[in-house]
């Protein structure tokens, strides 16, 4: 059975934010670190898990992301800020 999760990486605090869905956590923070694909967390060195969250499955996961992307800014602040106010890279709590 496949764990499923929408993250949020940046780059520093109240920096770029990006959103994103995964069956495979730590496999995922570990490409935003090291970079083996270009793309928009390669080009704004979004390499901070700063907040994610656990999803029943792919559907609700996929459904849950579409919609913090609509969030405005300030909900995505308050959402990373209540789970991790320090803005901590979790990775290593996930790995």
């Amino acid at each position: 059975m496949k764990n499923f999760h929408v993250y949020i990486m940046t780059n520093k605090p109240d920096g770029v934010l990006y959103i994103g869905v995964t069956s495979n956590l730590p496999k995922r923070g570990w490409e935003h670190k090291n970079k083996p694909i270009k793309g928009f967390t390669y080009t704004y060195n979004l390499d901070k898990l700063v907040y994610y969250e656990a999803c029943p499955d792919a559907e609700q996961a996929i459904l849950r992301e579409k919609r913090l992307k609509k969030w405005n800014r300030n909900w995505k602040i308050k959402l990373i800020e209540d789970m991790n106010p320090q803005w901590r890279d979790l990775y290593n709590e996930i790995i």
